[in-house]
């Protein structure tokens, strides 16, 4: 009342409070309207900026709502006193606690919007600045608005008049049974804050982990669970704990990728693998999407059942998966044409059958011509009506064939 006693004339007579409360709303009203034309003015000229600020921006927008509220309730607080002032109200000092409460989280308020819009902007920053990594400003925005709730509680607890220290006593002995009760969710809790500090992925990274089926691109960290798209596009929900105990790839952070095939000719070809080799380690030392700078190996391996094996070995400076399969198919086309070109054919699985002849096939006829009088004694001595002895035919393995082979 001390504010507006200079201003306001005290009157018990009702016709001329009125028209002084009528005056107190109608320049709440008219500062309301001042004050959102100087924020459209100079949201305006901040939009008109060849390179607009980040703060700038954030300020202007998280300060719109407060400071109006702050107007309604300088009014409200100024209508209040007026009555006041006229005629004690005996809800007056519960007014000014919850003038105090209003005030507050009108200032919870402005801090919050202004960590918000602080996100938004550092995530669309342009060309021109440096782009954050968007794990680490969400991280930050949580932690801060986690510590203005914190301070407005305690600031709202001390203007109702409770005692702080009692406060912080029985949120001691009330944090240790929450902590035995609730262990996993602090688990998840605390595995989240190392994902933020240790960044072993962040959102948008293609992660993998090989003790576990868990494999897709990050969309979400929260402080409990992490939210992964499969390939599958099906959500995949991990809490944040079990980081902490498996193995994580992260694919999304590869310099280069890899490509390792092993290709065959024919050993009719033998004498074309050296030149072979030479030509496709050329191409690829000259190829524009091949990482030259890296491991490059192409040599011959390996003698293999029906063909004879050379490695391919070299890295793409893409690491992207669709334009990386496009680098490799312009590579194994081109090697398919250095060895067309050198004459040489890639095999089939083929088994050559080398049939016996000559002088071991004249040994087995002889001595089967030598068994033959003995089959005839044979069956001449056995009695009538039974059946001569067959001898069993011979087995022969294609290995004995092999061997037996000139």
């Amino acid at each position: 009342m001390e504010l507006i006693a200079p201003y306001f004339k005290l009157s018990p007579d009702p016709a001329i409070w009125t028209v002084q409360l009528l005056l107190i709303g109608v320049i709440t009203i008219c500062c309301n309207f001042v004050l959102l034309r100087l924020l459209d003015f100079f949201g305006r000229k901040e939009k008109k900026r060849h390179a607009p600020g980040v703060w700038d921006g954030a300020l202007l927008k998280a300060a719109r709502l407060p400071l109006r509220l702050l107007m309604w309730v300088g009014g409200l607080s100024a209508a209040v006193s007026l009555l006041h002032a006229i005629e004690p109200l005996w809800l007056h000092n519960f007014l000014l606690q919850a003038r105090r409460v209003m005030l507050i989280g009108i200032a919870v308020l402005f801090i919050t919007r202004f960590i918000a819009n602080m996100e938004k902007g550092l995530l669309r920053a342009g060309s021109g600045h440096r782009l954050p990594d968007a794990t680490t400003v969400y991280a930050v925005g949580r932690l801060l608005r986690l510590c203005a709730l914190a301070i407005a509680a305690l600031a709202v607890a001390e203007a109702l008049g409770m005692s702080i220290s009692g406060l912080l006593a029985f949120g001691g002995i009330g944090g240790m049974a929450i902590g035995f009760a609730a262990k996993d969710m602090l688990s998840n809790f605390f595995g989240g804050l190392m994902i933020y500090l240790d960044k072993p992925f962040t959102v948008g990274d293609w992660i993998r982990s090989p003790d576990r089926n868990i494999e897709g691109v990050v969309e979400e960290i929260g402080w409990r669970m992490t939210r992964i798209r499969t390939f599958e596009m099906r959500p995949l929900y991990v809490p944040n704990s079990i980081f902490s105990s498996i193995a994580v790839e992260n694919p999304s952070r590869m310099m280069n990728r890899r490509i390792y095939e092993t290709l065959s000719i024919r050993y009719s070809d033998a004498d074309k693998m050296a030149a072979i080799c030479d030509d496709v380690r050329g191409m690829l030392e000259k190829h524009p999407d091949i990482a030259n700078e890296q491991t490059i190996i192409v040599h011959f391996m390996t003698c293999n059942a029906s063909s004879l094996d050379f490695m391919v070995y070299c890295y793409t400076r893409t690491t992207e998966w669709v334009p990386y399969h496009a680098v490799k198919q312009d590579v194994m086309l081109k090697i398919m044409d250095i060895v067309a070109r050198h004459g040489a054919e890639f095999p089939f699985p083929t088994r050559t059958l080398y049939m016996a002849g000559g002088e071991g096939d004249a040994a087995a006829q002889a001595a089967m011509q030598a068994e033959s009088p003995r089959q005839a004694m044979s069956a001449a001595a056995a009695p009538p009506g039974s059946a001569a002895p067959s001898r069993p035919a011979p087995v022969t393995h294609a290995g004995d064939a092999a061997r037996a082979a000139p």
